[in-house]
């Protein structure tokens, strides 16, 4: 990182091992492109596609926006679960050019396991891909092109329940002695029997505490969990419903998911403070710091407090499984971005956050060309691949925050330093070398705000030039404070410009 080692200082020589560390680690601060493979490109064959979806189950055409339906008494699902578009895993696979120029590390797919819904959250065999979708094979290809542009694949590990309709909850249900009765939790105060997760009849819970179950989802070689790892060498789960599961058992799963594949990454969607959940998982769904950007864009958190929040946060939890942890903004649980941040100042604001802060940000599919929708099923709509153009002005602003992102080491590794701020959002990302410094500093009142920051390294010289790389205006420091003027509701992510060394320092390259 050092032009000349030598004038590393005490601290540099402690850190610099830290920091290799973290470079190296391929789940640090990755950029996850979210997909779900029935809305993200359309069938080639439509007609044909149609045919596996018999009724009460529809097929629906691309251009037809998902919408709330009633519930079906037979099945036990609301209507809008079981509307199909006939994307599938082969349709994925032909945009990983896509997916990859548009800055992504890892393609992290939502349930593609065979099940009624489309959603897949009510899986009937764990160990067969949904026959709409493909098969295993399909996905070792898809999972071995992905590798070949450098990209990982994350599925995502529905363990807590499975669907009411699968054969092995009918059978469990059918008489109390079969191999799959103790498989599930069954109650008779429980109106349906058996214990649903939420309350839902479609999803009953797993007796996850049975060992047989255990060695069947992750602990034997040929479980799901390492099967998939060894077979069609994916790269990690995601967790669904992860909180549910609690601390020892996803300290079981996560150990030997990495007896499998020791680099693999185990993320547990965690509504939950991330504090203590590493190592039980490297990661969490980060939505506690979601709730905060959100938050202070919305004007419920003052901007200052909101700062100092994600110091807690980072300080409680750690550094480090904070920066493998998914920091997510919308996804199929919630409402897409520019829905729930109708004015485009509060989205920018926000999306430049998610990819400045500790994490890994986690981009749903389609939002980077500005696709909304509301709650359930809105925000599944399907992909606009018409929208994918250079005269859309969200694409633009989506590839050139994610090409900052992409060149900028201390975003995806670096420490995270609160800089103190009356009203503003203000923060210092920083490696060992200054030269990769950003300053990020947001302002979401309605009116400008001038303050002068206080930039916590020690080793940029005074009139150091910083340069907004949104906009190219220039700031410059004295005496380690940055006189910083921000325009009402908008975000800069400053860098030092070093092109040439500030007066009076004829030896600055031994500095940084």
């Amino acid at each position: 990182m050092f032009k000349d080692p030598k004038s590393m200082n005490a601290k540099d020589i402690e850190r610099e091992p830290v920091f290799q560390e973290r470079a190296s680690d391929w789940r640090n601060g990755a950029i996850v492109y979210q997909v779900l493979v029935d809305r993200f490109v359309p069938p080639q064959n439509p007609s044909e596609k149609s045919t596996r979806y018999a009724p009460p189950r529809v097929f629906k055409k691309w251009d037809e926006l998902p919408k709330a339906g009633g519930y079906n008494l037979e099945n036990k699902v609301w209507t809008h679960e079981i509307e199909f578009w006939g994307g599938d895993l082969k349709g994925v696979q032909s945009k990983l050019n896509y997916i990859k120029n548009l800055g992504a590390d890892i393609l992290y797919l939502n349930p593609i396991f065979l099940s009624y819904t489309n959603h897949k959250y009510d899986t009937w065999d764990y160990h067969e891909i949904d026959p709409g979708y493909g098969t295993r094979e399909d996905l070792s290809e898809l999972t071995r092109r992905a590798h070949q542009c450098g990209m990982r694949v994350i599925l995502d590990g529905v363990f807590n329940h499975m669907g009411r309709q699968s054969p092995m909850v009918r059978e469990a249900l059918s008489r109390s002695e079969n191999k799959w009765h103790d498989f599930f939790k069954f109650d008779e105060r429980s109106r349906y029997g058996y214990i649903a997760w939420s309350d839902v009849e479609n999803l009953p819970e797993l007796n996850l505490e049975n060992e047989m179950v255990q060695d069947y989802i992750f602990g034997a070689k040929n479980s799901v969990v390492q099967s998939y790892l060894l077979n069609e060498n994916i790269d990690g789960w995601r967790l669904d419903v992860a909180y549910d599961m609690g601390f020892s058992l996803l300290s079981k799963l996560t150990k030997a998911a990495k007896s499998a594949k020791p680099d693999c990454e185990i993320i547990g969607e965690i509504w939950n403070y991330p504090e203590e959940w590493s190592p039980a998982v490297d990661g969490v769904m980060n939505m506690h710091g979601r709730n905060i950007i959100l938050h202070m864009v919305q004007g419920k958190i003052h901007p200052a407090v909101a700062a100092k929040m994600w110091e807690t946060m980072i300080r409680d939890s750690g550094i480090d499984p904070i920066l493998k942890s998914w920091l997510v903004l919308d996804n199929h649980d919630t409402p897409r971005l520019r829905s729930a941040l109708p004015n485009l100042w509060a989205s920018k604001m926000a999306r430049v956050l998610q990819l400045t802060l500790p994490g890994s940000p986690c981009i749903y599919y389609g939002a980077e060309v500005g696709l909304t929708g509301g709650n359930d099923p809105e925000m599944r709509n399907p992909m606009k691949w018409d929208l994918v153009t250079d005269s859309n002005e969200c694409y633009l602003f989506h590839k050139k925050l994610l090409s900052i992102r992409k060149s900028e080491p201390a975003l995806r590794y670096g420490d995270f330093r609160l800089m103190n701020a009356q009203n503003l959002f203000a923060f210092l990302r920083r490696t060992n070398s200054i030269s990769e410094i950003i300053i990020v500093v947001a302002n979401p009142f309605k009116k400008d705000i001038t303050e002068y920051l206080q930039v916590r390294e020690s080793k940029i010289p005074n009139g150091t030039t910083f340069i907004d790389l949104l906009t190219e205006e220039k700031f410059s420091i004295h005496s380690g404070l940055l006189e910083m003027k921000t325009p009402a509701q908008t975000v800069r992510i400053l860098k030092p410009d070093l092109s040439e060394s500030p007066q009076g320092y004829s030896r600055f390259d031994r500095v940084y």
